[in-house]
């Protein structure tokens, strides 16, 4: 959530900003309000502040035996007054928050500005595509073929668009999942949670996806849960409505999570294998930080999820969003994108994002300052990373003329086996 401070003092700044995110929004009708709700509240606090002092006053003289009728008859319409005013500032307090918290976050100046996703700049690549001596098959040739995962009976138990992994394909998940935990907990100093898959309005909302995002989530009315679309939302959670030790910032989280997206706005998009899913495995990393040091935190953030592609020697390349590409809740935003020679493309398996101080407003995270002042910390979040796509890229980079599919070697601990082949 925006600061109800900033946007009074750089109005103009603030719907500049949100245009580059193609967003339009007239500012001055929530400056409205918070005037009306300013102006109500001090009107409403004299008006407390006369009923304290007569009622002193009738007290004083009531024990002097002076006749106060004519002031608690004033008194009533004062207490009448103030509790209109009291409903009142909570209507327009109720709205305002609505205001407030349908508002996207703000892009960060260093973002590049543009106009769609076509205006996203490659920041760097790290390692060659695959040169074949064949023609290579996609992931679902290679898959099918291999017997990993089962499209079609998948879709009789659940429908389109949710996986099932079968024989030595679900062993290979399982392994990419370890593989991450293991190396963000032992290598780059994450805390692993398990975090529950369900969660309440309040946590969706502290994280940025209601309201904006509701259309796009599972949701279970009868118990007010939704089911989670990645572990960024219970883990940002943990610590809503706490003061953080300042000594203990950075807080580094990394956790595994089913991810559950209804995809509502996919239509038309490529939803063929596992490039578009409904249910989708995914390892997480969260941090929450001291504000002074959440760009430089991102950076390393994007170098945790380029260590898993460098250690699985996957082609990739670092995309930073542009402001028109940026998610409702992010400041700034790189994209790592892995190069898949089957479907001869680029596919996103990690988004690492710096939201400021934007989800901690709403989530009311904050810590002490040095100079003993509640504010409030930055978080952070990035995959690291998503496995549907990951498991694209290993086949089909890995994959052998005869149709095998190579394991990579960092891979080969967790697996058991080094090879995936027909006959096995």
């Amino acid at each position: 959530m925006l600061d109800i401070h900033v946007i009074r003092e750089e109005p103009e700044r603030i719907e500049k900003a949100l245009r580059t995110k193609n967003i339009s929004v007239d500012v001055n009708k929530i400056l409205a309000l918070d005037q009306q709700f300013r102006e109500l509240s001090k009107e409403t606090d004299d008006l407390k502040h006369l009923r304290n002092t007569v009622t002193q006053a009738i007290n004083d003289k009531k024990k002097k035996g002076i006749d106060a009728r004519e002031d608690i008859l004033k008194m009533r319409d004062v207490g009448s007054r103030i509790k209109e005013n009291d409903q009142q500032l909570l209507l327009i307090q109720q709205t305002l928050k609505e205001q407030l918290i349908s508002l996207p976050n703000t892009p960060h100046e260093s973002v590049p500005v543009g106009k769609n996703e076509k205006d996203n700049v490659e920041v760097r690549r790290w390692g060659s595509p695959q040169k074949f001596t064949f023609n290579p098959k996609n992931h679902l040739e290679l898959g099918e073929s291999l017997n990993l995962f089962d499209f079609h009976r998948a879709a009789k138990i659940s429908g389109s668009g949710f996986p099932l992994y079968t024989g030595k394909g679900a062993k290979l998940e399982r392994s990419l999942i370890n593989f991450m935990l293991d190396l963000h907990t032992q290598e780059h100093g994450y805390t692993e949670i398990l975090p529950p898959f369900l969660v309440n309005s309040n946590s969706s909302t502290g994280t940025g996806q209601l309201p904006k995002m509701a259309d796009d989530m599972y949701y279970l009315d009868q118990d007010d849960l939704w089911l989670i679309p990645t572990a960024e939302v219970p883990v940002t959670n943990i610590h809503r409505d706490e003061i953080l030790n300042r000594e203990n910032l950075p807080i580094k989280y990394t956790a595994y999570s089913g991810c559950f997206r209804r995809e509502a706005g996919s239509y038309g998009k490529d939803t063929r294998g596992f490039q578009r899913l409904h249910q989708f495995n995914k390892v997480e990393m969260v941090q929450f930080c001291h504000p002074d040091e959440s760009y430089t935190i991102l950076d390393s953030l994007v170098n945790n999820a380029e260590m898993v592609l460098q250690k699985l020697i996957l082609p990739y390349r670092v995309v930073e969003l542009c402001t028109a590409d940026l998610s409702f809740a992010a400041a700034k935003c790189y994209d790592l994108e892995l190069w898949a020679p089957g479907e001869e493309k680029w596919l996103e398996v990690s988004s690492c994002s710096n939201f400021g101080d934007f989800q901690a407003r709403r989530s009311n995270i904050r810590f002490k300052d040095e100079q003993g002042k509640n504010r409030f910390v930055h978080t952070l979040n990035g995959s690291g990373v998503a496995t549907p796509r990951l498991l694209i890229a290993i086949l089909e980079n890995y994959q052998n003329e005869d149709g095998s599919v190579t394991i990579p070697e960092i891979l080969r601990p967790y697996t058991g086996f080094d090879i995936l082949r027909q006959d096995s």
